[in-house]
This record gives structure tokens, C-alpha cells and sequence, in this order.
């Protein structure tokens, strides 16, 4: 018997491939607003939408918070999660998420009020530590999944890649309508044109990265092709090909590339890309695969 041909088994002690139960949808939902409030900040943060910039924090510092701690056994004990950051990606996102709330909101604050003269030195340092901060938060948990050796289809450099791209991709969105909602545009009207331009560069960007990411699953270990045919065969095909692929990139780049640029349309596009992004988000977990205990070679 070879490994391919293996079946999918639960608990039990047959020869087989397990599905990862330690990590499932109250990660993914973390995963999601962590990546999803860190990108619009930054997005924002280019722009200088400071009111992008503080709806992202408050999706990062509470969803994503929120989340994490109901996943965890022991909520009080949490806070040990950041003396590891020699050694530890959870450390050095939890320190990441700090700097950001710090960092982020004076800058938020900055950018607001105009406490500080754009241009000073002050300000730019201020405005660097937090784009740091937020470039280390929309990454670093692709970075920690890729070093899950045991389960092939996270065992890549690709996924910080797609934490990036889907972080990125999704503030763009976030920031469009938010922009196109309270007359930011009216006074940045270049910056939308450009935003649209970026938007549709990141989803064909996330479509290779979707092919990258199910070829290297392929034709690495069992484990990988199994997780593989799970997305485009079998249990979770279904909801891989409508929601993160036509729903959240096909649909949303036609919206925009259609050019009407009302608003209905920038909300339709941007209530898709992040549907497909959160949908990645939990199949992603979902169809990670133990390898067998036993490896049969034909």
C-alpha cells in the first residue's frame, strides 16, 4: 500500500492521516483580525487616514486579543508568552502587537491632531517603529505555521508570504471604503486610483501565491498532497473554489477592474476579498494533515 492511498482516520491506532485538531477556528478568527486590523493600519499609515489607522488597531487589540484568549486554557498565564523572543515567532508577535499599540497610537494621535510637524524628526521615527511594528504583526504568524514540520502544507516560506499579501490586500479594501465613506478621498483623490491599482496587483499577486502554495504541498511529503486533494477534490473543495477563489479574488478584481468606482461596488468588492481571505484562513488550518505514523513506499 503506498502512503497516497492512505485513508483519512480519527483517534483511533490505524495506520492513516489525522487531521490537526490544535489549532481551528477560534485561531483562525484571531489569525484573521490580527493580520486584517495590522494591514489596514499600515495602509492607512501610507496614506495618513488616521481614521484607518485607529479602526485598525481596535481590530488587532480587541478581536484579535479576544480570540487568542479564548483559545487558551489558561488566560491569566498568556502574558508568558512574551519572554521567549529569542527562540519564539508568538513572542516576537506578541512584542510586535505591543510596539504596535504603543507606537501606533501616538502616531494615530499624531496624524489626528497634528501634534508633532510632519517631516520632523520625531515624527518619522515615530511613524518607521510603527510601520515595524505592524510589517512584524501581518507576518509573523505565517512565520510560526511554517515552522510546523509535521504538518507538510505549513511547512513553507510561503506562508508569511500569504499572511502578507492577505493582510496587505485586505486594509487596501478596508481603506477604500472606509475613504470612499467619509470624504477622505475628496481631499486625497490620487491616492484612490492608486489604491484600486494596488488592490488589483495584490489579488493577482494572492492567485500565484494560491498555486505556489498548493504546487509545493503537492510535490513535497504524503502529508502535503493529501492536504492538497482535501482543497480541490474533496471535503473542502467546495468552499476553496467559491469562496477564497471566486468569491474572494475573481469577484472583487472584476468589480474594480469594471471601473464604476461607486460605492455599492467598492463595499460588494471588499465584502468579497475579505470573505475569501477568512474562508483561506480557516481551510488553511482545516486541511493541515498529520503525516502517517507508518510511510509505505510502493
Amino acid at each position: 500500500m503506498a502512503t497516497r492511498d492512505l485513508p483519512i482516520v480519527g483517534d483511533s491506532f490505524a495506520v492513516g492521516f489525522r487531521f490537526q485538531r490544535y489549532w481551528d477556528t477560534p485561531m483562525a478568527n484571531a489569525f484573521f483580525f490580527g493580520e486584517l486590523g495590522a494591514g489596514l493600519f499600515f495602509v492607512s499609515l501610507l496614506c495618513g487616514y488616521a481614521g484607518g489607522m485607529v479602526a485598525g488597531l481596535l481590530i488587532t487589540g480587541l478581536l484579535k486579543t479576544w480570540f487568542h484568549l479564548s483559545h487558551m486554557g489558561v488566560p491569566a498565564k498568556s502574558w508568558r508568552a512574551i519572554l521567549r523572543p529569542d527562540r519564539s515567532w508568538v513572542s516576537r508577535g506578541l512584542l510586535g502587537i505591543v510596539c504596535l499599540m504603543g507606537f501606533g497610537g501616538l502616531h494615530a494621535f499624531v496624524t489626528w491632531t497634528g501634534a508633532l510637524e510632519p517631516g520632523s524628526i520625531v515624527a518619522l521615527l515615530l511613524q518607521l517603529a510603527a510601520a515595524a511594528a505592524a510589517l512584524v504583526v501581518m507576518t509573523y504568524q505565517g512565520f510560526a505555521m511554517s515552522h510546523s514540520t509535521a504538518i507538510s502544507l505549513w511547512n513553507t516560506g510561503l506562508m508569511p508570504v500569504s499572511s502578507l499579501l492577505y493582510a496587505a490586500t485586505g486594509g487596501v479594501m478596508l481603506v477604500l471604503v472606509g475613504g470612499s465613506w467619509n470624504g477622505f478621498f475628496v481631499q486625497a483623490h490620487e491616492t484612490r486610483a492608486t489604491l484600486v491599482t494596488a488592490a488589483l496587483v495584490l489579488m493577482l499577486g494572492l492567485a500565484v501565491l494560491l498555486l505556489s502554495l498548493l504546487h509545493a504541498a503537492h510535490h513535497g511529503s504524503p502529508g502535503g498532497r493529501k492536504s492538497v486533494e482535501l482543497l480541490t477534490r474533496s471535503y473542502f473543495a467546495k468552499w476553496f473554489y467559491g469562496f477564497v477563489c471566486i468569491v474572494g479574488l475573481a469577484l472583487p478584481a472584476a468589480l474594480l477592474a469594471g471601473g464604476s468606482g461607486s460605492f455599492a461596488v467598492v463595499v460588494l468588492a471588499a465584502a468579497g476579498m475579505l470573505a475569501g481571505y477568512y474562508a483561506f484562513r480557516v481551510l488553511i488550518f482545516k486541511a493541515g494533515v498529520f503525516e502517517p505514523i507508518l510511510n509505505f513506499r510502493p
